[in-house]
């Protein structure tokens, strides 16, 4: 059976690839998942924040924005509290290309264009292979436009591209006003590959203690939202996709490398039942494509996006309509 995948134009053995996670922080984790057969190593992400934070003027603002008010203590780490600062995440890039043989991706997570982007270079004589660029901000700004989000996120991404030579994929969250539009802005930006889509950690309420309460572990539904756009997009734009963000099983694998996943990020599952969790999901679709007559995960890549499957309609309007029309009460049960 034939796994292999190509991804930021890497071949690869399988589309299983531990995502950005604290995992990678232990050098001892990073070669039990080479061993487990993981392909890829994607770094966890350095922040635009880390990188500011060094300059006084940073330091002052942080203290200013954590005395604001009483509650606010906690909304931003502490300069001690990041697991590595600039140097030391240049030095595990280092360490880690030493300790494996596949293809290392660091990540660089920020919002706002400057020179933090110029990072990306010493990222990349670091010995990164790759780098992901993840673009994670809640636009809250009622002054500012759609236009002028978008605008300000194909800025740093022409920056970060100007900066290295490695492939640059783009993480990003699904809410903007036309998605497959920036998609197409991002791909011309000189973006070689998309990551749909960057998980918001949404906060619950602790209703006793009047608490922000965080979360983290992503649940299998949320796949469902990265399928729609997985499909739009592998049918449109040449980029290379990778779905993370509810990718527990081989089934949620499947589902995105037939929307047009090249790769399927893993997070969750490996943080909960450890490095092997990369190898049993290996077995597993070998096992479901045997099972179904597929030769490898290429025939399968794409079977069911919006150029292909057999009801390109239901991406759109028809789905919405069929269900809102033909939903009656003795359906309930399957709710």
């Amino acid at each position: 059976m034939d796994l292999s995948t190509t991804y930021l134009g890497f071949k690869l053995a399988h589309p299983f690839v531990p995502g950005a996670s604290p995992v990678v922080n232990d050098l001892g984790a990073v070669r039990a998942l080479e061993d487990a057969g993981a392909p890829m190593i994607v770094m966890p992400s350095l922040f635009e924040e880390q990188i500011t934070a060094e300059s006084r003027a940073a330091d002052f603002a942080h203290a200013q924005g954590a005395d604001s008010f009483a509650e606010a203590t906690s909304y931003l780490p502490g300069a001690d509290d990041y697991r590595l600062g600039t140097d030391e995440y240049l030095e595990q890039i280092r360490r880690i290309k030493a300790a494996v043989r596949v293809p290392v991706v660091a990540s660089l997570n920020g919002v706002t264009p400057g020179g933090w982007t110029d990072y990306a270079r010493l990222v990349e004589q670091a010995g990164a292979d790759a780098l992901e660029l993840n673009l994670y901000e809640v636009a809250m700004d009622p002054e500012e436009s759609a236009a002028q989000v978008e605008d300000r996120l194909l800025t740093i991404v022409k920056s970060v591209r100007a900066s290295v030579k490695v492939p640059l994929a783009v993480k990003v969250s699904p809410y903007y006003t036309s998605f497959a539009h920036l998609a197409k802005r991002i791909e011309e930006a000189g973006a070689n590959g998309l990551v749909v889509f960057n998980r918001f950690f949404q906060p619950d309420i602790d209703i006793e203690n009047q608490e922000v309460k965080r979360t983290y572990p992503s649940h299998r539904s949320e796949i469902l939202l990265r399928l729609h756009w997985l499909a739009v997009l592998s049918a449109q734009r040449k980029l290379s996709l990778a779905a993370t963000g509810g990718v527990h099983s081989e089934i949620e694998a499947v589902k995105a490398i037939m929307c047009g996943a090249n790769v399927v990020q893993v997070v969750s599952r490996i943080i909960k039942s450890g490095p092997g969790s990369i190898r049993e999901l290996r077995l597993r679709l070998a096992d479901w494509l045997a099972a179904h007559e597929y030769e490898s995960v290429a025939q399968m890549r794409g079977s069911m996006n919006l150029k292909r499957c057999p009801d390109p309609k239901l991406y759109e309007r028809g789905n919405y309509i069929q269900i809102l029309q033909t939903w009656d009460l003795a359906a309930k049960e399957t709710f």
